[in-house]
């Protein structure tokens, strides 16, 4: 199902040329693209709320301070490791089948979540909850690209949920506090499986069917090595932002997880039917997209978990005001989903792509202007530029690695949008959050971190440019 735009009436030869009218959403696509935002936003929130809830949820249910990471690593690992599997399954069963599934499962587990008995109950919770949001992200996604066609409506429709993905993020923050303190920790698991209902209702009754037209056999030796080596990755990546990256377990994971990539590439190239077509991965704009979009993810992240310490244990700031910090930040990047398509409609995606890293490079650079007295409305500037360029940078990258794509190979695609997505939000803070915590003083922990940040975006909008330019 394509939703187009309603046709205007051509104007008479002799007029003057008349410009054209912005597309409209029907009240059906709104309903579709209602369905498919909500879903993403939910999983954005699950990112985020329970972080300021894990101190009390530790005491609650027995868990060590050591094993709270457990509460975050549980999710984070299918979550990130099965998102190229269950893309190309979609691609290959139904979309709407697996949406539908991936909606359930994070419903229900979110629910076993909300009423854990234990720590084993409650972990089980988080891993069945990451494996559905494996499920939801590329499902989601590529029932998006395929269902509004490749053009204004599309750059609107992924505008609406790069928001979204950004603004639930920033809510879960402030939403976790608040929920946490009011109502236990418990409530910050309940609003996830309330929120999936709310999802699922609708969603068999707006969605239509796809999948592609041809059947290939699925790619399993493909599947185990990439799916092996991003949870072997991830659990390293994960490990070491506790324990830093010393330990047996982190080298022997580490090394795994590189290996099972390396031999994934080797299985692709000699596949009939690849999980992944290497020849896309070729393609200038999906790999230099993605690489857009790794970085935007994972230096964000990092930003804002270092800008969460400074607030509170430099500055001293309640946890209130770092949200409200936090929520000036949401709200203009609300701003910055609106007006983003229709920059891209100007200078293009691929521009705006590079653009936007460079930007927020430049406003997370200014974060080096903070104090160790002060620096609450230099904090809440930067970083609330630099969002409103990150979310610009989102929307970027999701239209330059889909656009050109044919409708049976979406999914792949959006699996690997979403599949970038997913490994920079994990792998950011573990990579350079370590370097906030070893330095002499956080203080210079939070300076080093914001240093590198900068550059490494600085670098990236350089290359992407360079790089795209030539596509």
């Amino acid at each position: 199902m394509a939703i187009e735009s309603p046709s205007t009436s051509a104007a008479p030869a002799a007029s003057p040329p008349v410009a054209s009218v912005p597309p409209r959403l029907s009240g059906r696509a709104r309903l579709v693209l209602f369905v498919l935002c909500a879903a993403q936003f939910m999983v954005a929130l699950d990112f985020s709320v329970l972080n300021v809830a894990l101190p009390v949820l530790g005491k609650d249910l027995g868990l060590s301070t050591t094993g709270l990471q457990w509460a975050i690593t549980a999710f984070a690992l299918p979550s990130g490791g099965f998102l190229l599997l269950f893309g190309r399954i979609a691609d290959l069963y139904g979309r709407r089948r697996l949406f539908l599934a991936g909606l359930t499962v994070f419903g229900g587990s979110s629910l076993l979540a909300t009423l854990a008995w234990d720590p084993a109950s409650f972990l089980a919770g988080r891993a069945l909850q990451g494996l559905g949001a494996a499920v939801i992200v590329p499902t989601g996604m590529s029932l998006l690209t395929t269902t509004f066609p490749e053009g204004p409506l599309r750059d609107r429709a992924l505008g609406i949920s790069g928001t979204l993905l950004s603004l639930g993020f920033t809510v879960g923050m402030v939403a976790g506090g608040v929920l946490t303190d009011t109502l236990g920790w418990r409530s910050t698991m309940g609003l996830l499986a309330l929120a999936s209902a709310v999802v699922l209702v609708p969603a068999p009754r707006v969605l239509e069917e796809s999948r592609t037209t041809d059947r290939p056999r699925l790619d399993v030796p493909g599947a185990v090595s990439v799916t092996g080596g991003l949870l072997a990755l991830i659990y390293a990546l994960s490990t070491a932002a506790e324990r830093g990256f010393g330990g047996a377990d982190v080298l022997v994971t580490l090394v795994l997880g590189v290996t099972l990539l390396a031999a994934f590439v080797v299985v692709e190239s000699r596949s009939a039917a690849p999980l992944v077509s290497l020849p896309m991965l070729r393609r200038r704009t999906v790999a230099f997209g993605n690489l857009g979009g790794l970085l935007t993810f994972s230096m964000m992240s990092t930003v804002v978990f270092v800008l969460t310490l400074y607030l509170q244990e430099v500055l001293d700031l309640s946890p209130f005001a770092t949200g409200l910090v936090f929520g000036v930040q949401g709200v203009l990047s609300v701003v910055a989903g609106m007006y983003a398509p229709k920059v891209i409609g100007r200078i293009g995606a691929r521009r705006t792509l590079a653009l936007s890293l460079l930007g927020q490079g430049l406003f997370i650079g200014a974060l080096l202007g903070l104090g160790t007295e002060s620096g609450v409305w230099l904090a809440t500037a930067a970083v609330s530029l630099a969002s409103m360029c990150h979310l610009g940078a989102i929307i970027a990258y999701g239209l330059t690695v889909t656009s050109g794509i044919p409708n049976e190979q979406q999914g792949l695609a959006t699996g690997l949008v979403t599949t970038t997505q997913q490994v920079g939000l994990t792998v950011g803070i573990p990579l350079l959050g370590v370097l906030a915590t070893t330095q002499d003083t956080l203080f210079d922990g939070v300076r080093t971190v914001v240093a590198v940040a900068a550059a490494v975006l600085l670098a990236a909008g350089a290359a992407v440019a360079a790089g795209l330019r030539r596509s």
